[in-house]
């Protein structure tokens, strides 16, 4: 009788490995890159509601995530789930964010931005010189059978990036952001999800009546035209290239501030080119995942910002000269 229960376990333990290994076989013969077409093809066009846990810097946020594509239009409501309360009702490109704790409305524009998936690959990435790119096992994500995609950085330049792609849909339910040394910096995963059903207009309406708040227009950077530029990198990581310049008009400011955009394919760094002033930062700095780094050079301030490691956004901004 004692080794009934061991030989139950024992049974759910293969049961359980056989429905893994019979899992559709797409899972298995899809090439990677495959799959993260079907995931930038599902993300432009999935409506979901579920509860997403974002980490980073040690802290876990919990947020509810309701979300719809109708028209090439996105209309999404995002609610902490502690804390103060905070709203995010987006409609197209406009976004208001409701802070119920102060009475406080901001209006913002967000273009295409994404309030969870701001570090997902494109499916145009050629990887090879810079990364490798694997499927590595399928494993179950908010109740959903996924496959996890791996991106693997050649240096210390640039992430990682492990991706549990749904098998079904394509839909990504855990994204990590990988550091040198193996560790997470930052993560989103869904706790529950409901993929494509029907989502009522009221599930988008803010859940505060926002009679009486303040409003608050949050002033939008002015790009005035893309332009030419004699500043450049003379030590760029190896597959950094520049892929836009633009002359930008910062709030509040009537100077204007050269935005070189360098880019890997993957990994993106701008850089802001502006004249000295005296409130300028200098030296390293971090938020979230994202890393920056200040310089002087003559009269102009150069900073360097993006989601890549700190030595890299320094090695960009301290070798940027004036051809």
């Amino acid at each position: 009788m004692g080794g009934a229960p061991q030989r139950s376990i024992a049974c759910v333990v293969v049961i359980a490995g056989s429905l893994l290994a019979s899992l559709p076989a797409l899972a298995s013969e899809s090439e990677p890159a495959d799959w993260l077409k079907r995931m930038s093809a599902a993300v432009q066009s999935t409506s979901y509601e579920g509860t997403v846990l974002r980490i980073r810097d040690g802290k876990a946020e919990a947020l509810k995530v309701v979300h719809t594509v109708a028209d090439g239009v996105i209309r999404e409501k995002v609610v902490a789930q502690e804390g103060n309360g905070l709203e995010i009702i987006r409609n197209g490109n406009e976004v208001h964010c409701i802070l119920p704790d102060r009475k406080s409305v901001l209006v913002e524009e967000w273009d295409d931005q994404s309030t969870l998936f701001s570090t997902l690959p494109s499916s145009e990435i050629r990887f090879g010189a810079e990364y490798d790119l694997s499927s590595v096992r399928k494993e179950r994500v908010a109740g959903r059978n996924t496959v996890l995609i791996a991106i693997r950085p050649h240096d210390r330049y640039r992430y990682g990036h492990r991706i549990w792609l749904d098998i079904e849909t394509g839909f990504p339910l855990q994204t990590q952001l990988i550091a040198a040394d193996g560790t997470a910096i930052e993560q989103v995963k869904f706790a529950d999800i409901s993929l494509n059903a029907e989502i009522q207009a009221s599930a988008l309406a803010p859940s505060y009546s926002t009679e009486g708040f303040r409003w608050f227009d949050q002033p939008t950077r002015h790009v005035s035209r893309s332009v030419e530029t004699n500043w450049d990198s003379d030590d760029l990581p190896q597959g950094f290239r520049a892929v836009s310049v633009h002359e930008e008009q910062m709030p509040g400011n009537d100077h204007f501030v050269t935005h070189i955009l360098y880019s890997d394919g993957l990994a993106n760094v701008s850089v802001f080119i502006a004249q000295a002033g005296g409130n300028d930062s200098a030296g390293p700095s971090r938020v979230g995942s994202s890393n920056s780094f200040g310089v002087a050079n003559g009269d102009r301030s150069i900073t360097a910002v993006g989601e890549v490691p700190a030595i890299t956004v320094e090695q960009i901004a301290r070798s940027m000269q004036l051809r």
